[in-house]
């Protein structure tokens, strides 16, 4: 392994390791135990990598330090989740960036998911209907092995034909792949909320249409949703042990 290869490795460990310190302080200690994971990888990589023996005590010292921190995470997390009082928000800032679906929603995701509960009122319109779709794709890509989603929102009332066809396509997608696709409809649903089986509970204020319109096709971030300037609004993360349906 060249030494700029290590020296890769070890400022991308920097970065994961930065950002789990931030979430850690902010008290996003399920997303920050994600980041201290991924980080310690990184730096047992680099460990393995070098030879110098003053350093690799030095790292020795540091991938200690971040284990017993993230030890310290993961029994707190896991008695408030034990007492039902798991309570995080994140607040999402004016054209912040960096809230694709895949970075909003990895550290609640689990080898053990196989059903999603989703209530949002809007899944109507072209792009909310492109949200949906690019969420299961999210599920799918994700390490876990999703069976069924659940979808209730409500009925176009402008134009239901293109709602209901896009939405009868994506099912039999869907089917394809070995995931069905349940759909109910309600005209006094207001609340948004997604509910995972592994028990956790993720409130959006905005549901899944929380992102900007790009400026133009040919604008970054209009592909790569992580790129994509957000809208202002709150998310509210909770867990029970109990999940019930919608």
């Amino acid at each position: 392994m060249t030494q700029n290869h290590v020296s890769g490795m070890e400022t991308s460990a920097v970065s994961v390791l930065k950002r789990a310190v931030e979430l850690d302080q902010s008290g996003r200690f399920q997303e920050s135990l994600v980041c201290y994971q991924e980080g310690i990888q990184l730096l047992m990589d680099v460990l393995k990598a070098v030879k110098d023996d003053s350093k690799r005590g030095h790292y020795r010292d540091k991938i200690k330090g971040y284990m017993d921190r993230a030890e310290q995470i993961k029994v707190h997390v896991n008695q408030m989740k034990e007492d039902g009082k798991y309570h995080e928000q994140i607040k999402i800032a004016e054209d912040a960036t960096g809230y694709s679906y895949e970075s909003l929603f990895k550290p609640y995701i689990s080898s053990v998911l196989t059903e999603v509960w989703v209530q949002d009122p809007y899944i109507r319109h072209i792009h909310q209907l492109y949200n949906f779709l690019r969420f299961c794709e999210m599920l799918l890509k994700a390490p876990c092995k999703i069976k069924k989603i659940h979808l209730l929102t409500s009925q176009d009332e402008t134009d239901s034909s293109q709602q209901s066809s896009a939405l009868a396509e994506l099912k039999q997608s869907l089917s394809a792949q070995g995931v069905t696709l349940d759909l109910e409809y309600s005209s006094t649903i207001h609340d948004r909320e997604i509910r995972f089986d592994n028990g956790w509970i993720i409130k959006i204020g905005r549901g899944l249409d929380y992102f900007k319109k790009p400026k133009g096709r040919f604008s970054i971030g209009y592909c790569d949703y992580d790129l994509r300037q957000c809208q202002e609004t709150n998310i509210d993360i909770f867990h029970t042990k109990h999940t019930k349906t919608l």
